[in-house]
């Protein structure tokens, strides 16, 4: 089995928590997303863009239509609870914090505004925070539960990679002392075996991202 992605894209790592937490092995490809290999055009050639899994020759693309395929293709270590309703709330969720961060500004886009444009991006984006903490994680230990799953994986941004997006921007969106219960799921999730081993190099993720914000605010 492999997989192609590109660092740091959160939505390649999601695929790589999937297949850790499921003790799969995979051969890993890394790409260039400016110079995209063929390889890539062959297996995504609507989207042409990673994260690709290849299982048995077929490929299979969209981080959470990976995601899904994994659970259903290996059932051990389920990432979806048992309850079919609790299953929908882990979709319905999952796909929350993608339609949010597709929309602009987004999340991942905050750091390229600047003025005021930006500050309302900010107070967009707790307020949105504020919404999965309340709604989605209430008391909960993990967005599915007791133990990680597929919401958890695919919220998993947040752990990694949003205060790096705030200091790269000069912005300060988690305040732990607004946002108890998601600083506390953000502890727990980067000491899940399987994920901890595997989350980005946060030095080099905020070198990455303060270039890129000096690229595009001097575009």
């Amino acid at each position: 089995m492999d997989r192609s992605g590109a660092w740091p894209s959160a939505f390649c790592y999601r695929v790589l928590w999937a297949l850790n937490l499921k003790s799969l092995k995979y051969e890993y490809l890394e790409e260039d997303l400016a110079n995209k290999t063929d390889l890539l055009l062959q297996y995504n050639p609507v989207y042409k863009k990673v994260p690709v899994l290849v299982h048995g020759g077929k490929p299979i693309s969209e981080s959470l239509v990976i995601l899904e395929y994994i659970e259903e293709t290996w059932p051990q270590n389920p990432l979806l609870p048992q309850d079919p309703y609790d299953r929908a709330m882990a979709r319905f969720w999952a796909k929350f914090g993608d339609d949010k961060d597709s929309e602009e500004p987004s999340f991942m886009a905050i750091f390229i505004i600047v003025g005021e444009e930006q500050e309302k991006a900010a107070k967009e984006a707790k307020e949105q925070l504020k919404i999965l903490e309340e709604q989605a994680l209430g008391e909960k230990k993990f967005f599915c539960g007791n133990r990680i799953g597929l919401t958890d994986i695919a919220l998993g941004w947040i752990a990694g990679w949003l205060d790096v997006i705030e200091e790269a921007a000069g912005l300060n969106l988690l305040e732990a002392e607004s946002f108890l219960r998601l600083h506390a799921w953000i502890q727990r999730f980067k000491e899940v075996p399987g994920i901890k081993e595997q989350l980005p190099d946060r030095h080099e993720m905020l070198i990455y991202y303060k270039q890129k914000r000096e690229m595009f605010i001097a575009s």
